[in-house]
């Protein structure tokens, strides 16, 4: 996309109207929301649907498996960013993108929340995966594109945004994990199912009149003389793999176990690709190549942060099921209920820290020293979660403060990278790769929990001192490591902050 088209966008946007931003700001605000509201909802109790017997009304599935398909789920979700930044930058832009998403993830709930089997299970699973893939990297895409690269509200506005998020991240597990606990959890499933539908209408309701030309314009259009020969090639490309599943799968050579060994290698290969082909494209230029190079430890930095905090869906969600008192304070917690700490502590903290950027202006850390500052806390969530281990054996039931100290240490890291993270990848991303580097930004989480598949069939309550102990001391090593090179990291960026 021409920096023509860049400000063109920019100026067809309302740009106050939303707490000092840009009116469109509210749209993408509450779009998210909802869309975090059901995809959060439904993550609260997966989890706990695959490794509950049947009697309870889950699947049986063993619970190390059903762990490694949890993380392989969350790869899969935003490895999927993939196929969704591509339609955006080459087909239809990051506005349609976002709609299409919507109802493949509304769908996807609709199946879950039907009483079924586990091919109903993984039909879900299919249908949320693409339509996350659609939907995330676009909406974020969508709120760089109205500001302009100067523009000093960009972190704040993204902050807010991230405040969204959390919001219906917070909402989510309080409300689907009472209702699930009180009826079923295919009634859990239906309430995230019904967010998405009214994320779906806040977006169609409000974007004429809020966002203007943003999410409109396709940066890198593909020429009509290729589009059959591309459309060909993938509608082949699923024959293939389709025929090759159904040969595999009778034979027992395709198992969950083999599957999820694919999803690992492919975690790690597929952004390492992106990062290849974006530096050597033509349509990349001297500048733009410099800050990918910038951009690749912030990408590994945040792979380390991603395996730690996405740890809250699986080792801490089994955590609060088993190893946590829930009878707490005269009152009995649900331990789906621990999924909405992460997100409170944001929404309490993240107007602090939009405050805060906004005040230093161009005396804060640089992105790097933020990246840095992240791993810290990160890992120290992890050290202090083994401490009642350590203290108190594993054999009993420890106090859920412990838990809710350690989400509260990682929300800090998680302010420090997340929105940061998001602001730095749309003013570093090459022109013509704009939505597509969006989508890396969010492989990096893909590659954390490809990589969290394998890590988390090492955890037990007999490792569970040495697990949290070595994966929290590499963050922290990590960290120190970035920071060190900050400056020289910085230099890459071509004036970018």
């Amino acid at each position: 996309m021409s920096s023509f088209n860049r400000q063109k966008i920019v100026d067809s946007v309302p740009q106050k109207g939303f707490f000092g931003h840009p009116k469109g700001l509210f749209t993408l605000f509450f779009t998210e929301f909802w869309e975090r509201f059901s995809y959060y909802g439904m993550r609260a109790i997966l989890v706990y649907y695959m490794y509950y017997e049947v009697s309870k009304g889950g699947l049986g599935i063993d619970e190390t498996l059903a762990l490694s398909i949890m993380s392989i789920y969350g790869s899969l979700v935003y490895m999927s960013g993939i196929i969704g930044g591509w339609l955006a930058d080459r087909i239809f832009g990051t506005s349609k993108a976002v709609f299409y998403g919507g109802i493949l993830i509304m769908f996807g709930h609709i199946v879950l929340a039907i009483p079924g089997s586990f091919t109903m299970f993984i039909i879900s699973m299919v249908l949320i995966v693409l339509g996350t893939g659609m939907l995330k990297p676009n909406v974020s895409t969508n709120v760089g594109e109205m500001y302009s690269e100067t523009d000093e509200r960009r972190d704040s506005g993204f902050t807010i945004f991230y405040m969204g998020i959390n919001m219906g991240g917070f909402l989510a597990p309080l409300i689907v994990g009472t209702v699930s606990d009180k009826f079923n959890f295919h009634a859990g499933f239906a309430i995230a199912a019904v967010g998405m539908f009214l994320g779906l209408l806040m977006f169609v309701l409000t974007k004429k009149k809020n966002l203007g030309l943003a999410g409109t314009i396709v940066p890198n259009p593909l020429p009509s003389s290729e589009k059959k020969k591309v459309f060909t090639t993938v509608g082949l490309g699923i024959v293939i793999l389709g025929i090759i599943c159904a040969i595999l799968i009778p034979m027992g050579l395709l198992t969950f176990a083999n599957f999820i060994n694919v999803v690992t290698v492919l975690g790690i290969l597929i952004p390492t690709i992106y990062f290849i082909v974006m530096y050597r494209s033509p349509k990349t230029t001297a500048v733009e190549r410099s800050r990918i190079i910038a951009y690749i430890p912030l990408f590994i930095a945040a792979v380390m942060f991603w395996a730690i905090q996405e740890q809250g869906s699986t080792i801490l969600a089994s955590y609060a099921d088993k190893r946590t008192q829930l009878d707490f304070a005269g009152i009995h917690i649900s331990p789906a209920w621990f999924q909405s700490l992460n997100p409170l502590f944001i929404i309490t903290f993240a107007p602090i820290f939009a405050w805060m950027w906004v005040k230093l202006g161009n005396r804060q850390p640089s992105i790097p020293q933020k990246f840095s500052l992240a791993l810290l806390f990160s890992g120290l969530s992890f050290l202090i979660i083994l401490l009642p281990g350590y203290l108190g054996g594993t054999d009993s039931l420890v106090n859920p403060l412990w838990l809710v100290l350690s989400y509260l240490v990682c929300v800090f890291g998680e302010l420090l990278l997340s929105p940061v993270g998001l602001s730095a990848t749309t003013k570093l991303a090459p022109a013509a790769f704009s939505a597509q580097t969006m989508s890396l930004w969010f492989l990096a989480s893909a590659a954390a929990q490809a990589i969290n598949a394998q890590v988390v069939k090492f955890y037990s309550p007999e490792t569970e001192t040495a697990y949290f102990g070595i994966i929290g001391g590499a963050s922290i090593a990590l960290g120190i490591l970035l920071f060190v090179f900050a400056p020289k990291i910085q230099g890459y960026m071509k004036g970018v902050r």
